[in-house]
């Protein structure tokens, strides 16, 4: 039986897989979505460096799980890409879904050259949080209005703390059993970072023709892929 550990990005909590879970389920495997520390119902939970890591790993000893599929959504690929290395022989796989990975040294906003400016602002005008999305951000991801309205009214602000800080990484990611979950409405090709990545034999593409957030907008077939990837020998 695999062990599926679903970490949602930004904003989100475990909530964010309800449509995800049950063919998962169905198919006899565990299934353990975690909301991280300052988000969703855990939004008052202090989260400074490194918290999100020690959440996913904390989760996986507490349960005891093995034959674990780390997935991690969008911001948490960076602490998922982590705690991976750190849960030694009880992964079986990562699976990032259109998300950040990490790199040694650089934190979240490292890798929005563009962008990190404007993230590090709102970040210092909101109490050190990031703010949610509005729905003009979720145009053009393959969402309809119930389910950009799900996503919204379920966000929390985001910790700033867990965004800004560097990552530690102790070995090159490229030797982790992956696959990358590339959503081609968000944008066609994975980053040089990932695309540096794939050319590793233990690493794995998925495309999917949907937006950002295929857990809302295409949860079934998100399902399959995290089953296919549960199989995919490293």
């Amino acid at each position: 039986m695999t062990q599926f550990v679903l970490v949602a990005g930004a904003w989100l909590g475990s909530w964010a897989w309800r449509d995800v879970e049950p063919d998962l389920r169905a198919a006899g495997h565990g299934v353990h979505p975690l909301t991280l520390s300052g988000l969703g119902d855990k939004r008052g939970v202090p989260a400074g460096p490194g918290t999100h890591v020690q959440d996913i790993v904390d989760e996986v000893e507490r349960l005891g799980l093995r034959d674990v599929v780390l997935v991690g959504h969008s911001y948490a690929g960076i602490p998922v890409g982590q705690a991976a290395e750190r849960i030694g022989d009880r992964l079986a796989r990562v699976v990032f879904v259109d998300s950040n990975v990490p790199a040694d040294g650089e934190s979240f906003v490292s890798g929005w050259p563009d962008g990190r400016a404007g993230v590090e602002a709102a970040i210092a005008a909101n109490e050190g949080f990031w703010p949610p999305p509005t729905a003009a951000d979720c145009a053009d991801q393959g969402l309809t209005d119930e389910q950009i309205a799900r996503f919204l009214g379920g966000s929390t602000p985001h910790p700033g703390a867990t965004l800004t800080e560097p990552a530690v990484v102790a070995h090159p990611l490229g030797l982790l059993p992956a696959t990358y979950v590339k959503c081609l409405l968000d944008w066609p090709e994975p980053s040089p970072e990932v695309a540096e990545l794939l050319t590793s034999e233990r690493w794995r593409l998925v495309t999917m023709d949907t937006g950002h957030w295929p857990m809302f907008s295409q949860p079934r077939e998100l399902a399959r892929i995290l089953l296919d990837a549960a199989g995919t020998d490293g």
